[in-house]
């Protein structure tokens, strides 16, 4: 017996877990709209990003919980509960760091030659603040992520990084009992 398909998805991991990259795919195959919690603490302009308020970006957020179908991708934890609670499927991208290290400088370098698109404008500071994030991931974010997704272990598939290319986050799902499907094929 097959399951019903998650409508509402939220993948959370470092920089350079390949949160984004998971997100789009799943956003294609299964025909749901997807979002970067990045997008919805920052106002994106020509002029630079502003934050928004706490406010805002709950209210943001809410809008995009309430709706029928979703994928949120982000490292953004403490102020996501919200989504935790709605999400049928929370996807935890567990990558080792070795790999996110390989996978923020690459990011960089594509995006300094402009073959990979960026939300913001990809300076030697943004780099460096990548690094702080993956390494404070590590030291202290990952073990508050799991404590607090213990409460969701229903709903939880942790994706362990296998070694393999980037695409192995989905065909990792797609193998899974949970998104067993013809649409998933």
């Amino acid at each position: 017996m097959k399951r019903k398909l998650p409508n509402k998805i939220h993948i959370i991991g470092s920089v350079g877990s390949g949160k984004t990259t998971l997100a789009r795919t799943l956003s294609s195959e299964l025909q749901i709209p997807y979002y970067e919690l990045d997008n919805v603490v920052w106002r994106r302009s020509e002029n630079g990003d502003i934050r928004n308020t706490p406010e805002e970006r709950d209210k943001q957020l809410h809008h995009i919980v309430s709706s029928n179908a979703w994928i949120v991708e982000g490292a953004h934890h403490k102020w996501v509960s919200q989504s935790f609670q709605h999400a049928d499927m929370i996807i935890f991208l567990d990558v080792a760091l070795s790999k996110r290290i390989y996978r923020i400088i690459k990011r960089f370098i594509l995006q300094l030659l402009r073959l990979e698109k960026a939300n913001y404008k990809p300076t030697f500071k943004m780099f460096l603040k990548m690094f702080k994030w993956t390494n404070d991931f590590e030291r202290e974010s990952r073990a508050e992520i799991l404590y607090m997704l213990s409460q969701y272990n229903d709903k939880l598939f942790v994706l362990k990084d296998n070694g393999e290319d980037d695409m192995s986050h989905a065909h990792q799902l797609k193998k899974s009992k949970y998104l067993q499907n013809e649409k998933m094929s």
